[in-house]
């Protein structure tokens, strides 16, 4: 098994969201952010970080101003992913692919999203930024339906495509159909292990964000957006096992790794997988630390191979 040097942190250089906040422009882009501005203790504009509906306006305006996505909602009680944070792991996953391409990145990508969500934030920035096509997957109805009116409201039904997981212990049995080839996968796993855990983080970051009293989080979350047994450890290892059976129709699994003392048993499962080679890119935004593992069983001809075939299409 072949480990690459790990990637210096901090957003990606190709990252739209290395400066401030414009809020002009973001407020041009998407007015009902107006009413939720305020003056931050230095007198700039800002938003309330802790209030949710201020989160979501400001989601709605960063994807309308930077990725032409006009109409964005979210149920209540779902994830609302800072959208910096998921840019930057497509920039990422766009260079490992382009490694394969000559050193450039495809234009043309097929991309498993698994665990969609009900934001598709990956399929919408992804395909903005790149033109990648998307199959995003997910076990929870409410979310793939609010996807599916992201979807259609946008007119992405040619570039997104949605599945429902039906069986809760697959991740990707059951949507990678037999004829189909990925260039890769993309995954966010839960990674509490429990309900307590998730509500305990949920409670610090109340603290931290100033709230005196219990309301609903800014980026909220669903259980199974947040937690699974075993957390991100059980998940990622239970998807490494699985990846086998796609070792030929797929040529990069990636996912996020939220705690840099999981690694060591991520890495062992690699190795008892026998996987071809592992990447390891680290990412930061502000104080938060995470990176991307990502695996293939194809050897470099192979890759090469499949995605000259892909271009030739």
């Amino acid at each position: 098994m072949k480990t690459a040097t790990p990637r210096k942190s901090g957003l990606h250089p190709r990252n739209r969201h290395q400066q401030r906040y414009d809020f002009k422009a973001l407020c041009s882009a998407s007015p009902a952010l107006e009413s939720y501005l305020r003056a931050s203790p230095a007198g700039d504009q800002t938003i309330d970080f802790a209030d949710p509906q201020a989160v979501r306006a400001l989601n709605q305006a960063l994807l309308a101003h930077h990725y032409g996505v006009k109409h964005w909602m979210l149920p209540q009680d779902f994830l609302c992913p800072p959208v910096p944070g998921r840019a930057d792991y497509l920039h990422y996953l766009a260079d490992l692919l382009a490694e394969s391409h000559g050193g450039q990145i495809p234009r043309q990508a097929n991309i498993l999203d698994v665990g969609v969500g009900a934001n598709c934030i990956y399929p919408l920035i992804g395909h903005s930024e790149y033109g990648w096509r998307f199959t995003g997957s997910d076990i929870n109805d409410l979310a793939l339906k609010n996807a599916g009116q992201i979807v259609e409201a946008n007119g992405l039904g040619k570039a997104i495509r949605l599945r429902r997981q039906k069986d809760p212990q697959a991740i990707f049995s059951g949507i990678i159909h037999a004829t189909e080839h990925y260039d890769a996968t993309l995954c966010n796993p839960p990674f509490h292990d429990s309900a307590a855990a998730a509500r305990s983080h949920s409670e610090r970051k109340r603290r931290n964000l100033g709230q005196e009293r219990a309301a609903p989080l800014n980026f909220g979350g669903q259980q199974q957006e947040l937690w699974c047994e075993g957390g991100e450890v059980a998940f990622i290892t239970r998807m490494i096992d699985e990846s086998r059976q796609f070792a030929r129709q797929v040529q990069w699994f990636t996912t996020l790794v939220s705690r840099g003392e999981n690694l060591p048993v991520i890495y062992r499962a690699l190795q008892q997988a026998g996987v071809e080679k592992v990447v390891r890119m680290d990412m930061s935004q502000g104080q938060k630390q995470s990176r991307i593992i990502g695996w293939t069983f194809m050897n470099a001809a192979r890759r090469q191979h499949q995605a000259a075939s892909r271009n030739a299409k």
